[in-house]
């Protein structure tokens, strides 16, 4: 059978334990049954192992392993590799940026991540293709399920003042053009938009609630969603203020605007594993902004406010959702698992730590079958050694992706 096609007969997972990822117990001695890939049962194991079933069927002895359903990375950027050049990446040639897609995908696919939520890709530099790569790539992949399914909100919008991601991003001077642009995006076929509301003055947001708000009502007029970059508290309150539907990051949060964020249920994706890699960039490169002791001592400090903010958002109910920023950080495409270690580190039940990563973050997508495993729905799912209800670092030893 070529890789993409579906078997003719059904496949049986026999005897495996399984999660839903909506508590903290495994279902043990668990039958699951696909065919054409689709889950056609989940049931109680009730034979012993034999390779064939009944009906000829194929078995796949999953005695000790766990089916987790297929996850989602809520922050990614598709078209850069990651590591501790990463934002420069995002100026290499197109070719080499949709080369290093086609490896993403393949990372993204072996690790068990099955939808990619990309919040920012450079523009296409051809004049008859100009838009952002990300939907180069997500057209491409569309209905081939080798690849990640992909939802993009194309390109970084950005205040003109912000003079850091000028080249790789939209600039605008105020309001109208935050808002023309955003229309833009949507016509040239992004699924949402992302604002970018850190600026130049750590004191003061780029654009106002106001202008985010009128973005905000665009978008929902033509059924899209708003998210916000935000590691600065301005910015934060302003995208909360404008009525955003994600903060991506959120490092710089305060009691006030949790509160607001878990009264409107606006979800934060926290992308701590950033931080967490950034740190040992300073034993493994010589790129001077991690090598010295006072940028060593500025990411600590940088690492403990994100670390209290999220656990802030936390303990206030705030919907968390999991992205590891990949390729637009520091982390690689398969390393969601790192943010989900992380998350559980400080503190967030890994139950919980992995809804954000299956569910809650199909939800955020909009997509009903995201992160989620049910009869009837597609076989998106992956077989792990261990159990991640008690071991975050089993979600690294994938055994096999249905």
């Amino acid at each position: 059978m070529c890789a993409g096609q579906a078997d003719a007969k059904p496949v049986i997972y026999h005897g495996a334990a399984i999660t839903d990822t909506r508590g903290d117990r495994l279902r043990l001695d668990v039958d699951v049954i696909v065919e054409r890939d689709v889950v056609v049962a989940i049931e109680d194991s009730r034979t012993e192992y034999s390779p064939r079933g009944p009906a000829g069927e194929r078995v796949i002895d999953a005695r000790g392993a766990t089916i987790v359903p297929g996850l989602v990375d809520c922050h990614s950027h598709l078209t850069m590799p990651g590591g501790a050049d990463w934002v420069a990446r995002a100026a290499d040639p197109d070719d080499v940026q949709l080369e290093a897609a086609e490896h993403n995908a393949r990372l993204l696919r072996q690790s068990g991540v099955r939808w990619a939520r990309d919040v920012g890709a450079a523009r296409a530099r051809a004049p008859e293709g100009a838009r952002a790569l990300s939907l180069v790539a997500r057209d491409r992949w569309r209905g081939d399920r080798d690849y990640p399914y992909v939802r993009a909100a194309g390109t970084w919008l950005t205040h003109a003042s912000f003079e850091a991601l000028r080249e790789i991003s939209i600039p605008v001077a105020d309001g109208d053009g935050l808002a023309a642009a955003a229309a833009q995006q949507l016509d040239e076929g992004a699924d949402f938009v992302k604002l970018y509301m850190d600026g130049p003055d750590a004191d003061t947001s780029p654009f106002t609630a106001g202008e985010v708000a009128k973005v905000v009502a665009l978008a929902r007029s033509r059924g899209a969603k708003v998210t916000a970059h935000t590691t600065q508290l301005p910015g934060a309150r302003a995208a909360v203020a404008g009525g955003c539907d994600a903060l991506e990051h959120g490092w710089h949060l305060d009691v006030d605007l949790v509160a607001e964020m878990a009264a409107t249920r606006i979800v934060l994706v926290p992308t701590l594993g950033v931080l967490e890699s950034m740190r040992t960039f300073a034993t493994t490169t010589s790129i001077p902004r991690f090598a010295t002791e006072e940028d060593v001592i500025r990411l600590a400090e940088r690492r403990e406010r994100a670390h209290a903010s999220v656990r802030l958002a936390h303990s206030h109910g705030v919907v968390l959702a999991v992205g590891s920023d990949f390729g637009g950080g520091s982390l690689r495409a398969n390393q969601l698992s790192w943010e989900i270690e992380t998350l559980a580190e400080l503190g967030v039940p890994l139950w919980e730590a992995l809804a954000g990563a299956t569910w809650r973050a199909g939800d955020l997508l909009g997509e009903p079958e995201a992160g989620r495993i049910r009869v009837g729905g597609p076989a998106d799912f992956f077989l792990v050694h261990g159990d991640p209800l008690s071991d975050a670092r089993a979600l690294s030893r994938v055994w096999r992706v249905a």
